[in-house]
Parts: structure tokens; sequence; C-alpha cells
């Protein structure tokens, strides 16, 4: 009687661990994933969570269309403006214009900067508008808060590094600074300090400091092996006065939630205290947007708050910055370019990415591919002058 061996067992190959994004891949993540993220957003901004969910039957899951449907065009309080259908806003206008004057410059920027090559950018260079449906220049679609740098830079002539004091404290300075931390990649320190020179041109008080707070944060992503948390905990080593007390108090809030739906309200009401515009978010408090040592925008501290409810990923993090409401589509530009830079551009949606970039006629990859150039140049520049003062420092403290 023969018998026959039983099979040899097969063994199965160990999962392979996905290799970590390149400096390309995580400029891509950073930008796309700010542009998708301010897209999902634009149709809800304003509205509460609970008129959210009475409007779209539910949370937002992906790119919807206007508020008003049909009638975005006379509805108020956003008309003219086509909010929705995948179209991004101001907040990705502003960060594309910040990334052609790295192109210009081809180095560090600072508030010159904003005043030589980004209004100009604003004044002189029709674009296509995705919400006016229309080639115009920035500066019609741009809010009054980024009106304010050409009406003081361009026109009123102020010295750059003072011309932020007076404008209304914001997150307008601080939407479009997710450049700055790519350019400054891994090195938070030096994206804090660029974005501060840079957003002083457009802001002062807790708006200026969201700006380098924001900037670090996407450098800090950059770095290999970064969580959301080791971001945060960037973030509170150089954050100051409100805008730290406002992320401590959210992030600790944040850690008690692990979906989106449960964490909407409480995030909010950690916020709240440091919130200068209250409780409606169309009709801001009397105090609302004025310079403060106590205060912070609420934006920066909710997206990383979302960070760190969806432990990175993308899609629950922006999905959870756009369901919040309120300034939605500018929390969700925040945590979609921070998870963008954590993950790379894998990490978003393709079919989201493919909705926007067609839906505003916007190539949405070759802004990734001009600053990553940048980026490198920059690098080798920083080397090289680093190196200088190496060896001049050598010399002077009598080193060979």
């Amino acid at each position: 009687m023969t018998s026959t061996a039983p099979p040899a067992p097969t063994r199965s190959a160990p999962p392979t661990t996905p290799a970590a994004p390149t400096l390309d891949e995580r400029i891509a993540g950073a930008l796309v994933g700010a542009a998708v993220g301010d897209a999902l957003g634009g149709p809800v901004e304003g509205y509460s969570p609970e008129q959210i969910v009475a409007r779209h039957g539910g949370r937002v899951a992906g790119v919807v269309g206007p508020w008003a449907g049909d009638d975005w065009r006379t509805a108020r309080p956003v008309a003219p403006y086509h909010k929705g259908d995948g179209h991004v806003t101001d907040d990705t206008l502003m960060t594309h214009a910040l990334v052609r004057v790295y192109g210009k410059v081809r180095g560090h920027l600072d508030a010159y900067s904003v005043a030589d090559h980004l209004v100009p950018e604003l004044i002189s260079n029709p674009r296509w508008i995705p919400e006016l449906e229309a080639e115009a220049l920035p500066l019609q679609r741009i809010f009054l808060a980024e009106k304010w740098i050409v009406a003081r830079l361009h026109y009123g002539h102020v010295d750059p590094r003072e011309a932020g004091s007076g404008n209304i404290v914001n997150c307008g300075a601080a939407m479009y600074m997710a450049p700055v931390g790519l350019v400054n990649a891994a090195h938070p320190q030096a994206a804090y300090a660029e974005a501060l020179d840079v957003a002083g041109a457009h802001q002062s008080s807790y708006g200026r400091e969201a700006a380098g707070v924001f900037a670090a944060a996407v450098a800090a992503a950059c770095a290999p092996g970064a969580t959301p948390a080791s971001v945060v905990e960037t973030c509170l080593s150089l954050a100051k006065d409100g805008t730290r007390a406002a992320i401590e108090a959210v992030c600790a809030t944040a850690g008690r939630y692990r979906d989106f739906e449960s964490a909407i309200a409480p995030l909010r009401e950690a916020v709240a205290p440091f919130d200068t515009v209250g409780p409606d978010y169309r009709a801001p408090s009397l105090g609302a947007r004025r310079p403060s040592r106590l205060h912070a925008i609420e934006e920066l501290p909710v997206a990383l708050g979302m960070l760190l409810v969806a432990d990175g990923d993308y899609r629950q993090a922006v999905l959870g910055s756009v369901n919040y409401g309120r300034d939605c589509d500018s929390i969700a530009t925040m945590s979609g370019a921070i998870a963008g830079a954590l993950h790379g551009e894998r990490a978003i949606p393709a079919d989201w990415t493919a909705t926007v970039g067609e839906a505003s006629r916007l190539d949405l990859h070759a802004p990734a591919r001009a600053l990553a150039e940048v980026a490198r140049e920059v690098f080798a520049h920083d080397t090289a002058r680093r190196r200088a003062h190496e060896a001049a420092f050598a010399t002077l403290a009598g080193r060979p």
C-alpha cells in the first residue's frame, strides 16, 4: 500500500511595510491634501454641524454641491461664489500664489517678499477662479483680510514688517503657510521663524502666531517617523500665549476620542474659551478678531485635534474638519496639509483628488513639483551657509 506524504505547510509572506514617503511625496501630499480639504469644506463653510446634517441628511462624506443648489449665484450670504462641486476657495488660491513666489525668489521668504512678489501676484496676473467660474485677478476673490495686504503694501507703502498690524486677526495668514513648512521640511523651528516673518506683512497677534505654528506643524510632519502626537508636541514647544493654551486644551480633549462624530462637540467646547468669534459664526461677537495674548484662532487647534482623533488618517481628519462646520474649509485645509505631509499623496482618496482638480480646472500637482525643486535648492544654499559659518566660527574659536 502506497502512502502519500502530506503537503508541506505553506508560509504566507510577511506583510510589507510601505516605504516612508519621500520629500516629493510629502510635498505633493501636503499641497494636494490641503486643496482637497479646502474644496470639501467650502460648501458647508459658516454653518453649524447640526445645520450640515439637516442640509445633507447626515454627515458630509465627500464632494458635495453648493448649499443653495442651483441658486448659488444669488443665494446669500455667499453669492456670487460657486462653493461646492469640488471647487477650491481662497485658501488654495493663496497657497498656490505663495508657491509661485517661492518659484521666483528661489530662497527663503520674508515680509518684503510679500510686498515685492505676492502682492503683484494678487493684482497683476489674472487666474482661473473656480468659485467665479471665470478668469479674474485673485484680488477679486480673496477676503477683506487678504485685500488688506494690497491696500497697506501697494497703496500705503507701509513697512512690510509692520503691515499686518491693524488688520483683523483671523486665520487669513495661517491658511496658506503650508509651503513655508515644506521648504523647511523636517526643520519646524526654521519654518516657524520664516512664517512669522512672512505673516508679519499680513497679520499680527495670534493670527500671525498661528501662521508660524501651522508652518511648523507641516515641517514636523515631514520628519521621518513623524506621528500626529509628535507634530502636536512640536507645536506646543513653539507656540506662545493663547495659541499654545488653545492647542493644549483641544488636543487634550481629542485624546479621549477615536471618531470625529463624537469629537465634534467636545472639540468646539474646548476651543470656545480661546475663540473670539463666539457661538454664532455668522454674527461675530463685539470682541471678535482683535489682538490679544489670551486668545487664538479656532482653525489650527481644531485641525490638530481632528488629526489626533483620526490618528493621522487623511480621510477621517478631513471629514472631521469638514463636518465641524464654522470655518471648516480652512480647518480642512490645515488638517489635510498635515496629514498629507505625514503620509504622502497615497493617503488621499484618488477620486477626491481627480474630482477637485477637474472641477477647479487646476493642476494640483504642478505646484508640488515646483516647490520640491525650490526646497532642494534652498537646502543646498542653507547647507553651504552653515558650513561657511562653521568654518568661520572654528577660526574665531581658535580651533584648527
